[in-house]
Formats: C-alpha cells, structure tokens, sequence
C-alpha cells in the first residue's frame, strides 16, 4: 500500500468540472491542501462550502502478472465523484467506509498517472429536513454553525493485491463464555475472473478454518462462523482485563495468499434487558458520557487525542462512552478496546431527516457494523439521536420514528446479530413507540428545578430506566481570551450563541449575568451549578440502581472548540469543577442521603434515607455507616453497621431530627468505612427562623 501525499484542490465551477479531470490539466495555479484533512481548513478553501476538485499525481508502477491495483479512499466527507486519467471510476458516497477502485487496466498503460476528485458536502439547512448523513459533524450544538467537515477525511492511497481481493470484512463475536467463542464472519471478495479460492482462517497466528469457495467475477458476499476454544474472555475496565486477539482472513489462489486482512477483537457476549446491560452473563450499572467529535480537525488529529478521552472517561470513574450521532478515528475504537471502556456508537443521524435519506441510512448502517463490528467495546447500536425535537412532536406518528427509524434498527440487527439495537434516542413514549427510548433530561436547564429529579423518578419511574443526557452549561476558565468582557454585565450573545455554542433561552433562565459584580463571578457560579446539578443527578440515579435505572450518561465530556457548553473538560482538556464532581459521585462504594432543602426552619422534622451503592462485583463485610449532623454549637450522630451486597443499593437507614434553634448553617457528614478505603459525602443547608 502507497498512500498518496502531494495533492492540490480549489473550488469546483464547471470549468474545472470540465478540464480539471484531464491528464494534461496545468493545475500549478491551485493551492497545495493536505490530505486527510478537512478543506476549510486550508487558507485558500477556509470560506468554501464546496464542492471542492482535489488533483494528485500518482507514480506507480504497472501491476505485473497476477496483481491488480486498486485506489482506495479510507473515508470521504461526504460525496465523490472520482477520475483516473480522465476515466471515470465511480461516485463513493459517505465518510464511514472505505470506497475501493480497480484501476488495474489503466496502471498498465504507464507509470504516471493523475487522480481527480470532486468532493461535495453540503451545508445543513438552517431550518427543515436534514438530507445527508453528517450528524453531529454538522451540529451547531458542537461547532460553530458555519463549519463544514467536507473532504477527504480519510487518507488515499493505492494498494497492489493478487487476483481476488479481500474488501469488507465483518468480524462479531456473538456469543462467548469460557468453553467457546463463537464468531460470525462476512466478507466481500472481488475476483478478477470465475475461480476457485481458499479463504484461510485464523486467530492468533493459529489457523483455525480453511474453506473453498467458487468466486464469480466481480464481487462476491461469503459468510461463515468461526469457533476459538477456550478464549480469554474481555470485560469493561471495572469487571475484568481486556484480552484482544488478531482475526486474519486471507485469501489463497493457487495456493499462495493473494489478500489478507486482520481484524482485532475480543470475545465477549452482550445483552441488554429493560436498559441494564449485560457483559458475559454480569449485569453492568452504566456509568457513561455523551462524546462529540474530539477536535475541529478529526482528520489530521494525533492518535494520542483519542486515546486521552477515553482515558479521561475512565479516570471520572465511567464505564460508558456514547460517540453522540457521529462516527470517529478507529484509534478512538482501539483505545477503548484497550482500555476496556464501553461504547453506545450512534449512527451519524441526528434530527428531522427527509425522506430521500432513507436509502444513504441503510447503507450506512451496514457500512458501520463492517467497519467496526469488531470491536468489543461497542456494546450497542443507535439508529438516530432525536428525530423529533420536543415531547410534543414525538406523540404524532411522524415518517422518521415510525418508518425511517424501524427501517434502520432492522438494518443493524441483519448486519449484527451480536449486539442490542435502539431505533432512536431521546424519544418519550407515545402510539408508534410505547416503550419510548432513553430519557433525555432538562430538570434545572431548559425546565424545571435541578432538585425535581426525585420527585420526577418517583411519579414516573419508567423515564429513568437509562438517562441518555443530563448537565447544564458553564463558563470555562480562560473564557475571557475569547469573549468580550469590556461591557460588563452585558455580553454579544448573539456571537456567543452562533459560533460558542451558549444557549441564551437557558441562561437567562437559570444563570441571568445580572447580581454578579464581575465575569469572573459569574463563570465560577456558573461552574458551581453544574457541578451540583451534577452530583445530585448521579447520585439520584444511582440509588434507583436497577430499580429501574440501567445507567446514564452525562450530556458530554469535552469540548471540540472553544465553546459554552455542558462538557466536563474544555477544548484544552482542563477541568472544570464538574469533573471533580462526577469523580466524586461515580466511585464504586459512594454513600448519599436525600438531600436536604436549600433553608430548613426551626422547629421542623426531617426524616432522610440513607443508602449505600456499590458497583463492586463482590460483596462488602463489615460495612460501617457513621452519619453526623452539626450545627454551631452543637452535634448528633448516627451509626449503623452490617454486610453490603455485591453490585447493590441498600438502604442503610433513616436520619430523623427536629431542625434546632441554631440559626445558620447546618451540615450532615456521611463516611461509609469498608476495609481500608471510606466513602465520604456532606449535604448543607440553611437553618432560618
């Protein structure tokens, strides 16, 4: 393989469309652009909504017997037509899957050669229907809204190969347990002429299977099952170790390897029931995390970025990351194989779309079970994040929820027999849907108080089942760099709204700038909330563990761009207090109490449960609870001893207390003491008279 380094591109009008493909085009005129990479952001493209022509010389040598050429094109952002020497060679379409083309004839009528592109990604529409399959790479809740992803994101290059090549290769473990995995292997093999093949086998260096098979010309679709005894099963971080082992499929004509592909992977079995997923029969409480794309630049980024937000997942105690309506790098993937964090992979649909996208969504869902079905990671399938924007909407039957969505989820389930499938996420139940899906929450941003949870679960405990998003938004340190602060309390929201991402509605709702002296007290208050709001959500849901609540995942992790926004982390990766707070509210022994009120008045009575929640996978001897509430001048405390099961909520007990004649603060310390480690917690108020 030769991946093709030296290209130039510029904005596509008919000339170019015309002459720009012809062998003997003079392109000296047009900018140098690198590939992969985006084109916006290249100087001379940085306002192009497209389509672009890329151009690139290629100096290959001539396919000799028995080989043949193919150029192959990793990903494309988001259409192609694509011309060798003129010749034209077909219209790739999506960002997800490579796009391969034989161009053994024309290598062979020389050495140099000149590969044109035409790339077009078209801009989202403002208001209406969405007609392409970009997702959250063109969602102004992540970006700013006038960015365009469009390019050859992926990289190029040419590959030499023997008479039958191997194409998509999907590898699934369907079942495993510590006797056998069994996996379900398809591959498409392009054979140059009607022969007989042998399609060989193995894992690990070890040939398990070898199989022949009678090709056509052309493509052919094979599939077969492959059984490993005795593997090392692979498990989420907090449960286990993560295994992983090469599946090599290689294809022999006349007895020598003409392709070969490898697939890492590990063997494990999944479930998922009422929301609680299952790893290798052991049922899992899902702590997790929304993820957008990590950077701007997806295509050039450095492995090490993504392999760091997986990290920083696991580092805040999560099991769980959702790569929210867009598909990333494989290193992302590789990483969380390697480190044993689990991942909700969207497809790349995320609103209304029309119905002219339903053929691009099938595709792209079998596009995405063959480029990463092989991974043990991903543990569940989405079709389409929030077809419908409000609760409202969603109780019409509409053509995304009822048709498009069903049409997709079967898709998934064809392609992957191996893993849960969602239709959709963020969909309340309603006629065409009685089960719903996730819950999407706004208790403390956008309605509501952020102490209505409780309540909320209480009334209606089937919308907590799985929280798919929660958070509000904060000021990040070092905002002041790129927000006008001159003209304090008031703030160009129309900008921070367009290109950072700040929902105005919202802040003016829960966090107005009036009352606060300065930016600086304000971007801390800000910050403050969330993380409450936070920590008491998590700790909501996790005393709920199983009954009903699966698990959960946080609006997001990290910003891609400087932004305002309900991420953990900003676009340098520096926390903000939230993160501590999740760390804190996602150990695996935490133990918390109903909260209490703001202000409590004297003379009152309280009565408040307290639990212990462990997602350890065994169980705790000797648990000792300790409870203290303080006030000045005084003091009375609680304890309470015993056995906490494995991966449990129990309630420990109950605080009762009459408020005293202590005006002023009132504190309740909480310390759970289990071997040598002491889950700690405090809940403040406010006593008034």
């Amino acid at each position: 393989m030769e991946p093709i380094r030296r290209w130039r591109a510029t904005n596509a009008d008919d000339d170019v469309r015309r002459d720009g493909i012809a062998i003997d085009y003079d392109d000296h005129a047009w900018p140098e652009v690198r590939v992969p990479g985006h084109w916006q952001l290249e100087p001379a493209l940085v306002d192009s909504n497209g389509p672009v022509m890329y151009r690139a010389d290629l100096h290959h040598r001539a396919p000799g017997t028995g080989e043949r050429a193919f150029v192959v094109f990793d990903g494309v952002m988001h259409q192609a037509d694509v011309w060798l020497d003129g010749a034209y060679l077909g219209d790739p379409e999506g960002s997800i899957a490579e796009h391969a083309f034989d161009i053994t004839d024309l290598a062979r009528l020389g050495v140099d050669h000149v590969l044109a592109v035409e790339v077009a990604c078209p801009p989202a529409p403002a208001d209406g229907p969405r007609r392409a399959m970009i997702g959250a790479l063109q969602d102004g809740s992540m970006y700013d809204r006038h960015w365009n992803p469009g390019g050859l994101w992926r990289g190029v290059r040419v590959e030499l190969t023997g008479p039958v090549r191997v194409g998509r290769c999907r590898v699934v473990c369907r079942d495993a347990n510590d006797t056998r995995a069994h996996l379900r292997i398809a591959a498409r093999l392009d054979s140059d002429a009607a022969r007989s093949v042998r399609v060989r086998s193995s894992v690990d260096g070890v040939v398990l299977a070898e199989q022949d098979h009678s090709l056509a010309a052309g493509v052919n679709e094979i599939a077969w099952n492959l059984d490993v005894v005795k593997p090392k099963l692979w498990w989420p971080w907090s449960m286990g170790g993560q295994p992983l082992s090469d599946v090599r499929i290689e294809v022999l004509v006349d007895g020598a390897t003409s392709h070969a592909v490898v697939r890492r992977t590990g063997f494990r079995e999944l479930a998922m029931d009422d929301w609680t997923i299952a790893v290798n029969g052991e049922r899992l409480f899902a702590k997790g995390v929304n993820t957008g794309p990590s950077t701007l630049d997806l295509a050039r980024a450095p492995a090490e970025v993504f392999r760091r937000d997986v990290a920083l997942a696991r580092d805040a105690g999560l099991d769980l990351v959702r790569c929210l309506g867009h598909v990333t790098r494989p290193e992302f993937y590789e990483a969380a194989d390697e480190l044993g964090v689990l991942v909700w992979q969207d497809l790349p649909m995320r609103g209304h779309h029309a119905r002219s996208v339903r053929r691009q969504a099938l595709r792209a869902a079998r596009d995405m079970v063959d480029t990463l079905g092989h991974h043990p990671s991903i543990v569940v399938w989405c079709a389409h994040d929030e077809p419908e924007p409000t609760v409202l909407r969603q109780q019409v039957p509409r053509w995304n929820t009822a048709i498009l969505d069903r049409w997709v989820k079967r898709a998934l389930e064809q392609a992957d027999e191996s893993r849960p499938v969602l239709a959709n996420s963020g969909v309340a139940p309603n006629v065409t849907q009685l089960e719903g899906s996730d819950t999407h929450l706004g208790f403390g941003w956008g309605r509501g108080d952020e102490r209505d949870l409780p309540r909320y679960a209480a009334t209606v405990p089937r919308m907590v089942r799985f929280v798919g998003a929660f958070g509000s938004q904060s000021v990040p340190d070092g905002a002041d760099d790129w927000i006008d602060t001159s003209r304090w309390p008031e703030l160009d929201w129309p900008l921070l709204e367009e290109v950072h991402g700040a929902d105005v509605e919202r802040f003016e709702r829960h966090l107005p700038t009036l009352g606060h002296q300065s930016f600086a007290h304000w971007m801390r208050f800000t910050q403050r909330y969330q993380a409450t709001l936070l920590r008491h959500h998590i700790e909501t849901l996790r005393r709920l563990k199983y009954r009903p609540t699966g698990g959960f995942c946080l609006s997001s992790l990290a910003d891609a761009t400087p932004r305002i926004s309900t991420a953990l982390l900003d676009h340098q990766r520096r926390p903000k207090p939230a993160f501590t707070a999740v760390v804190d509210a996602c150990r695996p022994v935490i133990v918390v109490a109903e909260r209490l009120p703001d202000q409590v008045s004297v003379g009152t009575a309280h009565a408040l449960d307290v639990h212990a929640v462990s997602d350890l996978h065994r169980p705790l001897d000797a648990v000792v609870c300790n409870a203290v509430l303080r006030w000045p001048g005084g003091s009375h405390r609680w304890q309470w001893a015993g056995d906490l099961p494995a991966d449990d909520c129990v309630r420990i007990g109950t605080i009762q207390f009459v408020v005293p004649d202590a005006p002023g603060g009132l504190w309740l310390d909480l310390a759970l003491e289990h071997g040598d480690e002491v889950a700690t917690n405090r809940y403040e108020a406010i006593v008034t008279r």
